[in-house]
């Protein structure tokens, strides 16, 4: 059984048909759709260049051509490890001899006290969020975004390209702060204002007011205040856990894993957003859909008796106006950055720890992106004076 029907619980359940699994699996899922790709949700889709069915990974066919039973709008309340069972809202009571936990994660949540909870607030995680926002998208209404990441950013270029009145804040001395070095937020912060957007770094909401229940108006913490007509958060994600800490599994930033992706029961396993995992000499949780595919499929060649560890091997990307982002490999722990700048006017920032090659954003750039994935996966770093010099081929960097 596969609680949570995003990417990785649809990875694990496809990948154990393929692997040969010949007994039932369950696919439990709380939307009413099937299971679908999100990252468009702040892209194409949002914009009305998607339509829905290509956001479906497979036909509805596909699960009864499976023998995969999908259960849509149900919701999981508990589960009894004693019993090995799952109950779900309706009282429906579901044995399992293997679980694995794919929840995902949810938006963090403005409080209520400082007007979250008005009319025309939003948050991009589900298909209904994006449906429900794409009204608002008209030219000349004022959108206030609120959080400087990769949503954030995305959701104001979407605006943006629509015509609307964008400004964006964020609470951190700059936008991506978190996830990227300085050089990659300056060059976004320059794409967006070329293209309309205003940013505010350094500036946090005070509060939303409203006009009844709808929102119309937000009070910065530098005393200015912003006639608005919507507002979209993008303040991070937090992993769904409170399924498997209820059951008394180990939580520790998500469902705790070991590298076969076992958390604290043998007989139940959990990949994706909701999962911390080992690696290198920690603990992380990677919310990407990479992680998503790869961990999940992991968690399906254990079930069908392939105990090998899982190696993540993390990449990421994001499109904002005519530009592809695509991120190899965790900046975490990097000390310099070299910069490359090709002759069509594409550049890459790559990420160094001492002398060791740990990530590299790529903006427009594929052939960056590929050769440093290729790199890092395989632990080679060239020498940083090569990368910054534009004469360098860099797939001569590549060995064997």
């Amino acid at each position: 059984m596969v609680i949570g029907a995003g990417q990785a619980g649809f990875a694990v359940s496809a990948k154990l048909r393929r692997l040969g699994h010949q007994g039932p699996i369950t696919l439990i899922g709380d939307e009413d759709q099937p299971p679908y790709q999100r990252p468009p949700l702040t892209k194409a889709y949002l914009l009305g260049e998607m339509a829905l069915e290509r956001l479906y990974f497979r036909p509805a066919t596909f699960f009864a051509d499976k023998n995969i039973t999908l259960r849509t709008e149900a919701r999981a309340e508990k589960i009894l490890r004693d019993g090995k069972t799952v109950m779900l809202q309706d009282g429906t009571s579901l044995p399992y001899d293997k679980l694995v936990l794919t929840t995902g994660s949810r938006p963090v949540v403005l409080p209520a006290s400082i007007g979250g909870a008005l009319d025309g607030v939003y948050y991009i995680r589900k298909l209904a969020d994006t449906d429900a926002v794409a009204k608002e998208f008209q030219k000349g209404r004022r959108l206030l975004v609120i959080g400087g990441g990769y949503i954030g950013l995305e959701a104001a270029a979407a605006a943006a390209k629509c015509g609307v009145s964008t400004t964006l804040v964020e609470a951190a001395p700059r936008i991506l702060q978190r996830v990227a070095a300085p050089e990659t937020s300056d060059f976004f912060r320059a794409l967006h204002r070329e293209h309309g957007v205003e940013i505010r770094e350094g500036t946090s909401l005070a509060r939303l007011d409203g006009d009844g229940d709808r929102v119309n108006r937000a009070e910065l913490s530098d005393d200015t205040t912003l006639t608005v007509d919507f507002v979209i958060v993008g303040i991070g994600i937090r992993p769904n856990s409170e399924l498997a800490e209820a059951c008394g599994l180990d939580v520790e930033n998500g469902i705790k894993v070991d590298a076969t992706c076992r958390t604290s029961d043998p007989d139940i396993l959990a990949a994706g957003d909701c999962a911390s995992f080992p690696y290198d000499d920690a603990r992380i949780r990677l919310e990407s859909v990479g992680n998503a595919i790869d961990q999940a499929e992991a968690a399906a060649e254990v079930i069908m008796g392939q105990d090998k560890p899982y190696v993540a091997k993390p990449w990421f990307w994001s499109e904002q106006f005519d530009t592809k982002l695509q991120i190899a490999g965790l900046s975490t722990g990097y000390d310099s950055i070299m910069t490359r700048h090709e002759t069509n006017g594409a550049v890459s920032f790559w990420y160094y720890g001492g002398d060791r090659l740990l990530a590299v954003d790529a903006m427009n750039n594929a052939r960056a992106y590929m050769v440093a994935r290729r790199l890092i996966e395989s632990g080679q770093s060239p020498d940083p004076a090569l990368i910054a010099d534009p004469e360098t081929d860099l797939k001569a960097l590549l060995k064997g």
